[in-house]
């Protein structure tokens, strides 16, 4: 009887802390805001359905939200473009997962979360760029003409991994880059590899990898966060509940299951 006594109380005491994690600190009370992108691509969300639980951040925001104590009939998505959610100020969710890159710059405006992936970067180009001889190392690479997001982590990415022959074309964000792909404007770019075969699969016509990153090939490997505003509450009860996930498998056994399909693209010598 002492015995079950005990355990029931650790199972009490278990249970408070997790309900209490959050009590005041997101935006409704009993109910955790989570962002994504709009749309939020595979394998990240499935079908643009992130209430589903389907793809990795999907899976991951549902985790985190038991972990700190919500239900998954509390927890609530919402939609943000990348840019709006990064700018300073008040934001319209506790949390948003859309593969942002933890920077210090970004630090000075919102905070992130610890990390919950860190990425290989893949080379996204075209068969006909292929078919001209471009092949799966630096030194092919340098002589290619590249894009990119000027918003993004991938200008000093470029420059770390492959210094090109000639600087980088900007662009205003990832669509227009693979926009300026498909007009044979730029013959390639860097993403984090499972974005870069979504893109390739299904919005380029003709769509390749050339190759990947591994992310211990950069000194500064692209980690992903949770967003959240600039001194949020949360944020101490959101890495509390991400090192459980990490600690229990867990966050290893999603990445396992959503992530599985980007392998079989060959490392860049």
């Amino acid at each position: 009887m002492r015995v079950l006594t005990t355990l029931a109380a650790l199972l009490l005491a278990t249970t408070a802390s997790a309900e209490t994690c959050a009590t005041g600190k997101t935006l409704k009370d009993g109910v955790l805001t989570v962002a994504t992108g709009n749309p939020a691509y595979f394998p990240w969300v499935i079908d643009d359905a992130p209430e589903s639980g389907q793809g990795f951040e999907a899976a991951v925001a549902y985790a985190l939200a038991a972990e700190m104590g919500f239900g998954a009939d509390q927890v609530e998505w919402t939609r943000t473009s990348f840019d709006q959610a990064i700018q300073p100020g008040a934001k319209e969710f506790d949390i948003n997962l859309q593969q942002y890159s933890i920077t210090p710059e970004r630090e000075e405006m919102v905070d992130f979360s610890d990390p919950y992936y860190t990425s290989a970067m893949a080379v996204l180009t075209t068969k006909s760029v292929v078919e001209a001889g471009a092949s799966a190392d630096v030194a092919s690479l340098k002589s290619l003409v590249w894009g990119a997001d000027a918003n993004t982590t991938a200008v000093p990415m470029l420059t770390d991994l492959i210094a090109p022959e000639k600087a980088p074309l900007l662009y205003d964000d990832n669509a227009d880059v693979t926009a300026a792909m498909q007009a044979g404007q730029i013959d390639a770019a860097l993403f984090d590899l499972p974005t870069a075969l979504y893109l390739s699969a299904v919005v380029l016509n003709d769509g390749a990898l050339l190759g990947q990153f591994p992310a211990d090939r950069s000194e500064n490997p692209d980690q992903f966060g949770m967003l959240m505003e600039e001194g949020s509450a949360l944020k101490e009860c959101v890495n509390a509940a991400l090192a459980s996930l990490k600690d229990s498998g867990k966050l290893a056994e999603i990445e396992a299951e959503w992530m599985q399909a980007t392998t079989g693209v060959p490392l860049i010598k």
